[in-house]
């Protein structure tokens, strides 16, 4: 990390002549630009922003934002923009710190409100706020309001596309409990600890091998102390998510005797045909999923 940053800062100067050089281009393009530290954040941005803002994000689709290591070309992304929208809730604290280097870019919060569920086990907030789609609801509104403040001329469109968007979610919200409601056992087993908020929402128990990315180590006794939970509860599958390495899920499952049910998004949408290339495609997918491999 420390060879990143020097790295990183020993290109600002370059990085800053280079944006002053694109001026006159940035000049001619009136619309809002609007930069977003990971994929699904840039999702919903797109979808109350519309045609008036161009959208861009930072953490590479496959990679997790707790530890995303920035290069050169996203200090002139950050530095071009007219708002940077994280997550918050302790997701990106060293991506904000690096970013306030940028100048006078505002930062913006969009889980602001939303009611956050403490680290299983350990201090801090869980950040993954959005995996409950009334969370994301919460995001949606705040985007909004944010975007009519840079752009009052747009307020009908922005107040148009999130009404309609979160029209789509509180679908999307509704079918999850239809969907779950044959599910019997419970109980997510995945790498990371991810889906508090989904399963405090939609009525899970979740575990993890580990709580957050950030903390990562897989280490035996966390293996050993999941593959007891998935004997205990006689689960009959468990889960990986597609932005983590799956070995040692892939250990967790061949210990239980049970299989991997398939993977599921957290930190990411997926790739362009995988069926998950949006926030609301991404959640289907991960219920999907769940009910299959739980009702085995």
């Amino acid at each position: 990390m420390k060879k990143t940053w020097i790295l990183f800062f020993g290109t600002i100067m370059m990085t800053v002549l280079l944006a002053a050089c694109g001026g006159s281009e940035e000049q001619a393009n009136d619309k809002l630009q609007v930069v977003t530290s990971f994929s699904i954040l840039g999702d919903l941005a797109e979808q109350v922003a519309g045609d008036r803002a161009d959208v861009e994000y930072l953490v590479p689709i496959g990679e997790e934002p707790h530890e995303y290591e920035a290069v050169p070309s996203d200090f002139q992304k950050v530095s071009d923009a007219d708002v940077f929208y994280v997550n918050g809730l302790g997701l990106e604290e060293w991506l904000e710190r690096l970013v306030q280097n940028t100048g006078d870019v505002p930062i913006v919060p969009v889980s602001a409100g939303v009611s956050p569920l403490p680290i299983a086990g350990e201090e801090g907030e869980d950040p993954h706020a959005w995996l409950d789609v009334t969370n994301a609801i919460k995001y949606v509104e705040n985007i909004r309001d944010d975007l009519i403040e840079r752009d009052p001329e747009g307020a009908d469109e922005y107040k148009a596309n999130a009404l309609a968007y979160i029209e789509e979610l509180e679908e999307l919200h509704t079918w999850i409990q239809t969907e779950v409601e044959g599910v019997d056992e419970r109980v997510i087993a995945v790498s990371e600890n991810a889906f508090q908020y989904f399963g405090e929402q939609y009525g899970f128990e979740t575990y993890g091998i580990w709580e957050l990315n950030s903390h990562e180590e897989g280490t035996p006794g966390q293996i050993a102390t999941l593959v007891e939970i998935v004997k205990e509860r006689n689960l009959p599958a468990v889960f990986v998510e597609t932005t983590v390495d799956s070995r040692y899920m892939e250990t967790v499952a061949r210990d239980a005797g049970v299989d991997i049910a398939g993977e599921v998004y957290t930190d990411a949408v997926g790739l362009e045909g995988s069926g998950a290339e949006s926030y609301i495609k991404m959640i289907e997918h991960n219920v999907n999923t769940f009910v299959e491999g739980l009702k085995r």
